[in-house]
């Protein structure tokens, strides 16, 4: 039997409140299969980004069990989670957290340098090139349209050559036509690099192109919601 690249068991998430305890999750079980793209969909405040963010070992899940790759997450202390992370993670998020004081090129090697990855600058000048930014490498966040910036925030995600891809509205503060470039160069990098793809988004186009659609109510998984496109 197959086992899932990410596995979700009764996981819920309670944060404190004004008013008291909010349950923003609420007993999600979830498996995502190896090369699968997911995408997470829902209205505001149903729980998609903290979902995404337990995925990823960002955000801890105040009971049950997130197992990534074979690997139990909640097992983890922070300094553990954060090198599975720079092992196996990418994550693009909607607002780019590109480092002011870099280059793109820097932006990008920087978690390859961590890593200790070798020729770190030219896997990181490869990428920059993948998403067609290879004349605005030596340019500054601040001299970057906000389309060139998520180019660099996925060029950045996809250097490490994760296992899984994670994204956080990656089209959401981009115009139509920037946000359709990011949509071709997203599933291009998935498959360039045969990444798991997570995806939480408001886009209908963009979770059409996911080969499964969960959509979340409520902090709960809205079963008759759960869409299995096959193959994307």
């Amino acid at each position: 039997m197959t086992t899932p690249i990410l596995a979700l068991e009764n996981v819920a998430l309670t944060l404190a409140g004004n008013a008291g305890p909010v349950d923003i999750l609420r007993g999600i079980t979830l498996e995502v299969q190896r090369g699968e793209s997911l995408g997470l969909i829902g209205p505001s405040g149903s729980g998609k980004s903290s979902l995404l963010m337990i995925m990823g070992g960002l955000e801890r899940a105040t009971s049950g069990r997130v197992a990534a790759l074979g690997h139990d997450l909640t097992a983890m202390d922070e300094d553990q989670l954060a090198r599975f992370r720079r092992d196996n993670m990418g994550v693009v998020f909607q607002s780019f957290h590109l480092i002011p004081t870099m280059t793109a090129l820097e932006n990008v090697a920087l978690p390859l340098e961590l890593a200790g990855t070798q020729d770190a600058f030219g896997r990181a000048e490869a990428e920059l090139q993948a998403v067609g930014l290879g004349a605005r490498m030596d340019h500054y966040p601040s001299q970057l349209s906000g389309g060139e910036q998520q180019r660099v925030a996925l060029a950045r995600a996809a250097a490490p050559r994760p296992a899984i891809l994670l994204a956080d509205e990656p089209t959401g503060n981009l115009d139509g036509k920037n946000g359709a470039a990011i949509m071709d160069l997203l599933f291009g990098l998935r498959d360039r690099h045969e990444a798991t793809l997570v995806m939480v988004t408001h886009s209908p186009e963009l979770a059409a192109r996911c080969s499964r659609v969960i959509r979340l109510n409520d902090g709960q998984i809205d079963q008759s919601q759960d869409q299995d496109r096959g193959a994307a």
